[in-house]
């Protein structure tokens, strides 16, 4: 455990030093992390039973796979390591939206670009705990890149995209559906709609396993499966009712009124 945790706190938060005035603490670029927060999230992700709930926000930006037969200890420990540096690459890449942005917020303030970006994810989860329309704020984050990524993929050629946001969009409705008669005493909790924002951005996370992927086929996929034919029979039932309904509303009004 010792050498796994060493591990993880030199490859995630560098080294802390040699000198004896250093050793307590390691660096997080010049950022003191106390060592039992790093330990508590080791720890927490050795458990197996917790590896599902936290690899998916933990890891979002490296679609690291959840499925159930957990990877071992040492992997994860490589894999939040690499989550670091890929967060890195994508905030320096110049092509990117956010580029100009952020180059400018880092020449104006001095400070490095990650940790402008990790200080407005602190203040917007802060918020989504004690701020004011938090619900309107958290179902925006969940519908406004999700629906301008569906418009952009109906304009492209390539179907992979079309499924994944067909996906996102089947289990958002699911969940829409399955959260709205226990909404009211859901927000009461602080951190409600912190954990939705957080279920949101993990079920459309621009990586190839992400939640909406997990949720379908671990979830969603099976049960249809198993009630496909109950469920085009409904449908199908229900169609002919509608167009039958239809048809005797038609037929009266063109018939003549007596006088």
């Amino acid at each position: 455990r010792k050498t796994e945790f060493a591990t993880l706190r030199l490859s995630w938060f560098g080294n802390a030093g040699s000198s004896n005035q250093n050793k307590k603490k390691p660096v997080f670029e010049n950022f003191p992390i106390p060592d039992f927060l790093i330990f508590l999230f080791a720890d927490s992700l050795s458990n197996d039973r917790l590896i599902p709930l936290l690899s998916g926000p933990l890891l979002l930006f490296q679609g690291f796979p959840l499925n159930s037969e957990s990877p071992s200890y040492n992997s994860i420990i490589m894999t939040i390591a690499e989550v670091r540096e890929n967060l890195n690459q994508s905030l320096n890449d110049e092509s990117k939206p956010w580029s100009p942005f952020l180059a400018l917020a880092e020449q104006k303030t001095g400070v490095k670009r990650i940790y402008i970006v990790l200080g407005l994810i602190g203040f917007l989860a802060i918020y989504l705990v004690f701020g004011y329309a938090a619900q309107v704020i958290c179902n925006l984050i969940g519908f406004a890149y999700p629906a301008y990524k569906s418009m952009k993929a109906i304009e492209s050629d390539d179907k992979k995209d079309d499924t994944k946001w067909l996906t996102y969009w089947v289990v958002f409705a699911t969940f829409s559906i399955g959260e709205y008669p226990a909404e009211f005493i859901l927000s009461i909790f602080p951190f409600y709609w912190l954990i939705k924002c957080i279920f949101f951005i993990w079920c459309f996370a621009p990586i190839e396993n992400n939640g909406s992927v997990f949720i379908y086929n671990r979830i969603i996929r099976p049960r249809f499966l198993e009630h496909e034919s109950f469920i085009n029979s409904a449908f199908t039932k229900a169609t002919d009712s509608a167009v039958k309904f239809a048809t005797s509303q038609l037929l009266d009004a063109e018939k003549p009124k007596k006088k």
